[in-house]
């Protein structure tokens, strides 16, 4: 008991010194013509909002790949002379590097899908066969018309990935690659709209990739009444379809 009566004694003395402190500290702010409610420093009332904005994006972007589908010689260089060229091929290549310079700038992961068949043809769908004989046809492995067009450069840190059909996600490993480094947006451009980009952004809405978009401007078909229906049929599935310009604002 005695014990209590000591402690509840200091506490006592202790209460008062600090209202002393306290009325001291106040009595001086007064006199001085100051505020008696302490003041302290605040930040920019844009600078809470500015940085979480920031690092959404830079999160969004590290969560995002850019596949960069078919923008090879035998597809969109008319003199190759391929039966498989598309006819408006040619005309977005600036735009798709364009594109893969913006990802690169963003840190966006960049798959580069191309075909690169057997010299026999036998790896080929069974209606493109007949294009393969003594060695050669469309984007045969090792040969000019499978390399990349004019200007597009796979560089360190891009990835490739072979494929033998339409879509990009059918018999290769691209999603175990994509869901490993915690993929979850895609943005897709090359070629072409109605085969390759159409089958392969079924497929990653199939897989429940979180966000597709195909580039309206770095994509294309034989014919833009082709491309543009493709496109109307990929928004009805929730696919996004900004132009290039829209896309990297």
């Amino acid at each position: 008991m005695p014990s209590h009566l000591a402690l509840l004694s200091c506490l006592l003395v202790l209460v008062l010194s600090l209202d002393k402190f306290l009325l001291h500290y106040l009595k001086r702010r007064w006199h001085s013509g100051g505020s008696i409610i302490p003041r302290f420093p605040t930040a920019s009332p844009f600078s809470f909002r500015s940085q979480p904005r920031h690092m959404a994006a830079a999160g969004r972007w590290s969560e995002t790949a850019m596949l960069v589908i078919d923008m090879q010689k035998d597809f969109v260089d008319p003199a190759m002379a391929s039966p498989m060229l598309v006819a408006g091929g040619e005309a977005v290549i600036p735009a798709v590097a364009e594109a893969v310079a913006v990802a690169r700038e963003r840190g966006i992961f960049v798959v580069w899908v191309v075909r690169e068949h057997d010299p026999s043809g036998r790896d080929v769908e069974l209606f493109r066969r007949h294009l393969y004989s003594g060695g050669k046809g469309p984007t045969v492995k090792g040969l000019k018309g499978a390399e990349l067009a004019d200007g597009l450069v796979i560089k360190e840190g891009d990835y490739k990935l072979v494929k033998t059909r339409f879509s990009a996600f059918f018999a290769t490993h691209l999603d175990s690659v994509l869901k490993t480094l915690g993929m979850k947006n895609l943005v897709i451009v090359g070629v072409q709209t109605p085969n390759c980009i159409r089958q392969t952004v079924f497929d990653a809405v199939e897989l429940d990739y979180e966000k597709v978009t195909v580039l309206i401007d770095a994509t294309a078909a034989a014919r833009p009444d082709i491309h543009l229906s493709n496109i109307r049929d990929m928004k009805t599935i929730g696919v996004e379809t900004p132009t290039l310009e829209e896309w990297r604002c």
